[in-house]
């Protein structure tokens, strides 16, 4: 039974493969490594914006609280940055998992 469940496991993982690839390959002409700097650089600014803005925050914050818009600017600039973290991420396995080429 393991060993059914097994290959029944694998042929699952090749399906979910094939039909992924099929579906987000098409949608992309043939990237390579450097069509994936704007996205990298999209992450690193919001990523900076993030920390400059805590700090910023954290300089004008005389007593140590911050007021309640500096804590709503900083909760945005934090989504905004996670959100491009995840895609990112989905990015890398999408490219890891073979649904997705990517040439040097």
């Amino acid at each position: 039974m393991a060993t059914e469940n097994r290959r029944l496991l694998i042929a699952i993982d090749a399906e979910i493969r094939e039909i992924n690839r099929a579906t987000i390959n098409p949608l992309f002409e043939e990237l390579k490594l450097s069509d994936l700097t704007p996205v990298i650089e999209m992450v690193a600014k919001a990523r900076a914006s993030y920390l400059r803005a805590l700090y910023d925050i954290a300089l004008k914050s005389p007593d140590g609280q911050p007021d309640a818009a500096d804590i709503e600017r900083l909760g945005t600039l934090r989504r905004i940055y996670e959100e491009l973290v995840k895609g990112t991420q989905a990015l890398e396995t999408a490219i890891e998992r073979e649904y997705l080429d990517v040439v040097r």
